[in-house]
C-alpha cells in the first residue's frame, strides 16, 4: 500500500460543511485531495484554500454531479472517494435525481478508475423512516426507510437519501466498488464555511426566534469533529 503522502482522495461537493472537515483532516493527514465544486472561483469555497496544507495539495475542480465526465475527470487517478455532495432539501425535483443518479454516476466513475475505496456519506434518514418499526428495534444494514411512507409525508430528502444508498450499494456490487456507507444523524458542530448549513439552521431557528415552539421529540446528534475522526482513514 503507497504511503499517505503518495495518495489522492476526491472529496465530492468539498465547500458543504461535512465535506470541509473531511478536506481538512485529509489534508492534515497527508493525503493530496481533489475536490469537487461547482465553481471553484465562487468565494464561498475560499475556506478551503485557506486550509493547512492546501496550497501545496488542494485541488479544486469544477464538477456536477449528473455531468459525469467532470466527475470521471475529477476522479480519475485517484485512491479513494468521498462522496458527500448532495441536495438538502424536501424538493423532489432538485433531491432526487442529483442524489440517485449523482450517486451511481460517482461509483461508476470509481470503479473506472478502479479506486481503492468509496465511503458514501448517507443519513439515519435512510433507515429511520418507517411507521411499522418498533422504537426499541435495532436497525441494521437490513433496515430501510419506508419509501412510501416518505412519499406520503412528502419527506424527499429521506426518500433520495434511501433510494441513492439502494442504488450506490447495488451499483458498487456490480462494478466490484469497495463501497462503506456511514448513516450520520444530525451533525453539528463549528463552520469551516462562511455559510449557514442547513443542519446549523436546525438550532439557529430556536435562537433568532424564527420558530416559535418546540417540538415534543427526540433529536440525535454528532459532532463534526467526532464523526470525522472516525471516518476519513481509507
Amino acid at each position: 500500500m503507497p504511503s499517505v503522502s503518495d495518495q489522492t482522495v476526491c472529496v465530492t461537493g468539498a465547500g458543504g460543511f461535512i465535506a470541509s472537515w473531511i478536506v481538512k483532516l485529509l489534508l492534515e493527514k497527508g493525503y493530496s485531495v481533489r475536490g469537487t465544486v461547482r465553481n471553484p472561483d465562487d468565494p464561498k469555497n475560499s475556506h478551503l484554500r485557506e486550509l493547512e496544507g492546501a496550497k501545496e495539495r488542494l485541488t479544486l475542480c469544477r464538477a456536477d454531479l449528473l455531468d459525469f465526465e467532470s466527475l470521471r475527470e475529477a476522479i480519475n487517478g485517484c485512491d479513494g472517494v468521498f462522496h458527500t455532495a448532495c441536495p438538502v432539501t424536501d424538493n423532489p425535483e432538485e433531491m432526487v435525481e442529483p442524489a440517485v443518479n449523482g450517486t451511481k454516476n460517482v461509483i461508476i466513475a470509481a470503479a473506472e478508475a478502479k479506486v481503492r475505496r468509496v465511503v458514501f456519506t448517507s443519513s439515519i434518514g435512510a433507515v429511520t423512516m418507517d411507521p411499522k418499526r418498533g422504537p426499541d428495534t435495532i436497525v441494521d444494514e437490513s433496515c430501510w426507510s419506508d419509501l412510501e411512507f416518505c412519499k406520503n409525508t412528502k419527506n424527499w430528502y429521506c426518500y433520495g437519501k434511501a433510494v441513492a444508498e439502494q442504488a450506490a450499494t447495488d451499483v458498487a456490487k456490480e462494478k466490484g466498488v469497495d463501497l462503506v456507507v456511514v448513516n450520520p444523524v444530525l451533525v453539528l458542530g463549528p463552520l469551516l464555511q462562511s455559510t449557514v448549513n442547513a443542519s446549523i439552521i436546525h438550532i439557529l431557528k430556536y435562537l433568532n426566534g424564527s420558530t416559535k415552539t418546540y417540538a415534543n421529540l427526540v433529536q440525535a446528534y454528532v459532532h463534526v469533529r467526532m464523526w470525522h475522526r472516525t471516518h476519513t482513514s481509507l
